[in-house]
C-alpha cells in the first residue's frame, strides 16, 4: 500500500443482500451547527496569511486561503505533481489533475454522502475535510500552473478538471482559474473539464466556460432518480439542490458543448435499482452524452457513513451494463432484469460478453477521456470509491488475477471453449 491516507468510515451494517435497497439507505438528519462555527466564522476571525502549500489537519486558520488564488487538489494529483511525497498502490500516477475550489465558508450544500457537506462545519474546517476518502491539500494556483506549463506536452496529466462547489463566488472564480490555466497552457495539450454547480449557474455561465477553453462540461446528478436526489441532495437533508435545475443546466451544456462533450456523474448503490440507473445511462446516451460512474462507499463524517457500501456483485453488473450501453451500442431495452431490478441478461451473445469482460476496460474508473482511447478515462481517481484490498473502480488496466476476481463477483465463470 502506498502513502495515500484513506479515511476509514465507521463500520456499516451488512444488509445480507446483493444490492442496497431504498428503504435501507436512509441518511441521518443533519444536526444544528453552533453559531460560532457557521460559515467559517472562527476561521475568518483570524488574520493568519497563507504560506505556500497547506496540508490538511495543520489547523492553521488562514481566511485568505481561498479561490481563485488557492485551490485544493487530490492527494493523487499532489503526488503526481511532485508537491507531496508518496506513491499509489499499483499506480505510477494519476492522469487527471483534479482541482477543487476552496473557501473558509466551505460548500453551502449539504449532500448526504459528501465529506465536504455544510453540516461538517460543526466539527471540521473546510480545508481539513476529507473528500472521496482522501485529504485535499491547498496549493497556490500559480504554483500548479507554473509546474505544468514547463512541459505540458509531456505532462503525465491527460486532463485537468475544475470542481465547483456551492458558494456565491464559485462561477466567477471558476472563470478566473480557467483563464489562469489557458493563459499559459494550451488546452489542446491538456484539455479541461468542468464539474459544475448547476444550482447557481445560468446558460451564460455554461457558455462562458466553453468560450474560455473548457472541453467537457459535467453535472454531478449523483442520484439516479428524483426521489433519491431530493432525499440525499435536496430538502431531505436541508440542501438547496433541485433535480430539475440540474437537468436544465445539463441540457444547456448539451446545446453549447455538443455530442460527447457533456455528461453526468452517477453514484451506484444509494437505493436505486439497477434498472433505474441503467435507464438513466441510456437516457444520457440518447442525448449524446456519457455517464461517469461511482460506487457508493460511506465517507467518514457524512450523513451516510453508517450505511453499507455497494455490494460488489451489484456494482459489477452495473459497471458492465453501463459500458455496453455507453460504448458498445447495446440498449437497455435489450437487457433483462428480475423483479428486484437486477440485471439477468446483458443483451449480447455470450462470446461477445466474455470478450468484453476479459478486455477489462468496463471495470476501470469511468470519467472524461484521456489520450489513450475514448473509453479509457483520464480521471482515474485512485481508490476514491473503495479500499485497494477490494477495488471497485480500477485506476489501471486489470490483470488476469483481477479479471478472475471480477468474474467471480459477476458470477460469470470463464467460458469453456469447444
Amino acid at each position: 500500500m502506498g502513502c495515500i491516507d484513506h479515511k476509514k468510515s465507521p463500520a456499516a451494517a451488512d444488509t445480507g443482500q446483493d444490492y442496497n435497497p431504498y428503504d435501507v439507505m436512509e441518511p441521518r438528519l443533519p444536526a444544528k451547527t453552533p453559531l460560532e462555527r457557521r460559515n467559517g466564522k472562527h476561521v475568518k476571525a483570524n488574520d493568519i496569511p497563507p504560506e505556500g502549500v497547506y496540508l490538511p489537519n495543520n489547523n492553521i486558520l488562514a481566511p485568505h486561503m481561498k479561490s481563485p488564488e488557492y485551490v485544493q487538489l487530490s492527494n493523487a494529483a499532489a503526488i503526481t505533481l511532485g508537491i507531496m511525497g508518496g506513491r499509489m498502490y499499483r499506480c505510477e500516477c494519476t492522469r487527471c489533475l483534479n482541482l477543487l475550489l476552496t473557501y473558509p465558508e466551505g460548500c453551502r450544500a449539504n449532500c448526504a454522502y459528501c465529506g465536504l457537506a455544510r453540516h461538517r462545519e460543526a466539527e471540521r474546517d473546510y480545508a481539513d475535510r476529507n473528500f472521496i476518502r482522501v485529504d485535499w491539500p491547498a496549493v497556490p494556483m500559480r504554483d500548479i500552473v507554473d509546474i505544468v506549463a514547463k512541459d505540458p506536452d509531456n505532462s503525465p496529466f491527460h486532463r485537468m478538471c475544475i470542481s465547483m462547489i456551492t458558494h456565491p463566488r464559485s462561477e466567477q472564480d471558476t472563470f478566473t482559474v480557467l483563464e489562469q490555466w489557458t493563459d499559459k497552457i494550451d488546452p489542446d495539450a491538456i484539455p479541461v473539464s468542468i464539474l459544475s454547480n448547476p444550482t447557481t449557474m445560468t446558460r451564460d455561465d455554461v457558455q462562458r466556460t466553453k468560450d474560455l477553453g473548457a472541453d467537457i462540461f459535467t453535472v454531478a446528478l449523483d442520484a439516479a432518480t428524483p426521489e433519491l436526489f431530493d432525499r440525499t441532495r435536496g430538502k431531505g437533508v436541508q440542501s438547496p439542490h433541485k433535480w430539475k435545475k440540474y437537468w436544465d443546466i445539463m441540457l444547456e451544456a448539451k446545446d453549447i458543448f455538443g455530442p460527447q462533450k457533456f455528461g453526468a456523474h452517477i453514484i451506484v448503490g444509494m437505493g436505486e435499482t439497477e434498472y433505474e440507473v441503467l435507464n438513466l445511462v441510456q437516457e444520457l446516451v440518447d442525448l449524446g452524452g456519457h455517464s461517469h460512474m461511482f460506487c457508493f462507499f460511506p465517507e467518514q463524517g457524512s450523513l451516510m457513513d453508517h450505511l453499507p457500501a455497494t455490494p460488489r456483485d451489484q456494482w459489477r453488473r452495473v459497471q458492465l451494463a453501463r459500458y455496453l450501453i455507453d460504448y458498445r451500442g447495446v440498449r437497455v431495452e435489450q437487457m433483462k432484469f428480475d423483479e428486484e431490478g437486477r440485471v439477468t441478461n446483458y443483451g449480447i451473445a455470450a462470446a461477445e460478453l466474455n470478450d468484453v469482460i476479459d478486455d477489462g476496460i468496463a471495470f476501470r474508473t469511468s470519467g472524461c477521456p484521456g489520450k489513450f482511447q475514448d473509453d479509457i478515462s483520464a480521471c482515474d481517481r485512485p481508490y476514491g470509491d473503495s479500499p485497494p484490498s477490494n477495488i471497485a473502480s480500477y485506476p489501471f488496466q486489470p490483470k488476469k488475477k483481477d479479471i478472475k476476481k471480477i468474474r467471480k463477483q459477476l458470477d460469470i465463470p470463464v467460458a469453456v471453449k469447444p
